[in-house]
């Protein structure tokens, strides 16, 4: 596996880091065992830097990840993230008191006393960006965490939140049919020097080998909940993709790959979060970065899914609520 820097912090780490969200449920029935083997194999892959967070079945994401850390004595780059709650009327808590609460708790679950990279999940309104790196920065001073990071936020929030205190990674959705980061996000972080973490990479599963079919998934598959999955859009949506599946087969990779190294193409301080469940699927997309686009790869990709291409918004009314746009 290629390494890439992360942010500030001197640390070299896969090109392909790991989205562990997949472990609590949220696209179908898992179990601890597989998750296990999956993080073996993600290792092995020199796959090293893992992402979850305490909301991820109320802290099983990271439970999953303490038992492989406790069990395999090794030591991968583990982030994980903090500010949603299940609250309906407040889903959001940026305070200083709910930070410190919930780092204990990923840390006891983690069984670590110190976390890699800290993530601000979503940014409360209402409570000054300023204010949380500010805390964040305690976190740090303390040596609790070794940094921190933002997700789903506007370039006008990191350049304040740097200001204040340097951020190491900034994460928002980015793949072939979410590409709002090119719209000012990519530019701030590379002139910050800050690493761009890619979430979703896959489109949910879209880009995987084989699409997800909307039978197959669970009543409480989270996304159902997601326009884009519509029955009126995923169709569409579905149709639209399938020359790149062809283009792909053509070129002698899986579809996952392709996609993942199209996004690696893009910039080489991107650090894009593919999740799984098992270790098979891993494998289809472990080597991604070892796939080398030519300009005429670049050109007809583009030509396939243009920008923009996509059928339906890639969040509900309701997620969105949280979420910062600034376009």
């Amino acid at each position: 596996m290629k390494t890439r820097p992360l942010g500030n912090t001197g640390k070299q780490v896969g090109a392909i880091g790991f989205g562990a969200m997949s472990f609590a449920g949220f696209f179908g029935p898992t179990d601890e065992a597989t998750s296990l083997r999956c993080l073996d194999a993600a290792y092995e892959a020199g796959i090293d830097f893992w992402d979850t967070s305490n909301v991820y079945g109320d802290g099983l994401s990271e439970q999953v990840i303490g038992t492989w850390l406790a069990s395999r004595k090794l030591a991968p780059v583990i982030a994980s993230k903090v500010g949603i709650v299940r609250d309906p009327k407040a889903p959001v808590d940026n305070s200083a008191s709910h930070i410190r609460e919930q780092i204990e708790g990923t840390l006891g679950r983690l069984g670590v006393d110190h976390l890699d990279l800290y993530y601000l999940h979503r940014h409360d309104q209402s409570v000054p960006i300023e204010d949380v790196a500010g805390t964040f920065g305690q976190l740090i001073d303390e040596g609790k965490i070794g940094s921190y990071g933002l997700s789903e936020i506007a370039p006008s929030t990191l350049r304040r939140a740097h200001a204040e205190r340097p951020v190491t990674a900034v994460q928002n959705e980015y793949s072939l049919w979410t590409r709002m980061p090119e719209l000012g996000l990519l530019q701030a972080c590379a002139e910050l020097g800050v690493t761009f973490v890619p979430f979703s990479p896959l489109a949910r599963g879209v880009l995987g080998q084989t699409a997800p079919s909307l039978e197959s998934m669970a009543d409480k598959d989270f996304r159902r909940s997601i326009p884009r999955f519509r029955p009126d859009n995923y169709p569409r949506n579905l149709a639209l993709i399938e020359p790149f599946r062809d283009f792909a087969r053509d070129r002698g990779v899986t579809v996952s790959a392709l996609a993942l190294a199209w996004l690696l193409d893009r910039d080489d301080t991107l650090i894009p979060i593919p999740g799984t469940r098992t270790a098979e699927h891993l494998q289809e997309w472990a080597q991604a970065d070892q796939i080398t686009l030519t300009d005429a790869d670049r050109k007809e990709i583009e030509r396939i899914l243009p920008v923009g291409f996509a059928h339906g918004d890639r969040y509900s009314s309701k997620v969105a609520m949280s979420v910062e746009r600034y376009c």
